[in-house]
């Protein structure tokens, strides 16, 4: 009976999503679809994928939906006190550090559902621009060009070991993870629903509005 339990759990938590990072000479752009699913059921056709844990700092989320998004506004908690307490605003590396550490907490935890949780966070500190890939058991991995995570990073990766070259300009980079996620669109059917994407620059953070991005699928 247990065992059936088990099985049927993991089946109705089945996720699936395809989100983007790359590293620019200028900035982080980061990007994920906007399906959510549960098996072959699509439960959410406007999702968002894309979390700011501060003004400068933007995540991507994956995996389970109630983990991502309770780690996520942990993160943004722990963050905040933490300037409040020091007067000092985190950096980018001690801020992936402290969601990796409550990722890897979250994983081995005795649960019915799997707290299965994977996070892309790029940002902007006094060192510059960085991105990191906070896999779901925990690791943390310093990335220098780009990354994907979820269902369709295959198809995204395929594009992305094509078209990325060292040095792209931020508003090229917006074009490059539309296309990546566009193609994993088109191949996975667990990624879907439309793609949001965010640069994070000199001026900070700034989501790219969905007239944008429909100009740049057509390009």
């Amino acid at each position: 009976m247990l065992k059936g339990i088990i099985m049927e759990t993991n089946e109705l938590v089945k996720k699936g999503t395809t989100t983007v990072g790359i590293v620019c000479k200028d900035g982080i752009v980061l990007g994920a679809d906007r399906r959510a699913t549960a098996g072959n059921l699509i439960v959410n056709k406007k999702i968002s994928k894309l979390y700011w844990i501060d003004d400068n700092m933007v995540i991507t989320m994956a995996g389970t939906v109630s983990d991502a998004q309770l780690l996520s506004k942990l993160a943004k908690a722990e963050i905040a006190l933490k300037r409040i307490r020091t007067g000092i605003m985190p950096s980018v590396k001690e801020s992936a550090n402290m969601l990796a550490g409550l990722v890897y907490s979250n994983i081995r935890k005795m649960s019915m559902i799997p707290g299965v949780s994977h996070f892309l966070l790029g940002g902007k500190d006094n060192e510059g621009f960085k991105l990191y890939d906070l896999f779901a058991d925990g690791s943390l991995t310093d990335v220098d060009d780009f990354i994907c995570s979820g269902s369709g990073s295959v198809m995204a990766y395929g594009v992305l070991e094509t078209l990325y070259v060292p040095g792209i300009s931020v508003a090229d980079g917006i074009k490059l993870v539309v296309k990546a996620i566009n193609a994993a669109m088109q191949r996975d059917n667990a990624s879907g629903g439309g793609i949001e994407v965010v640069s994070i620059t000199a001026d900070g953070a700034k989501k790219v509005v969905e007239k944008e991005i429909k100009e740049k699928v057509e390009l």
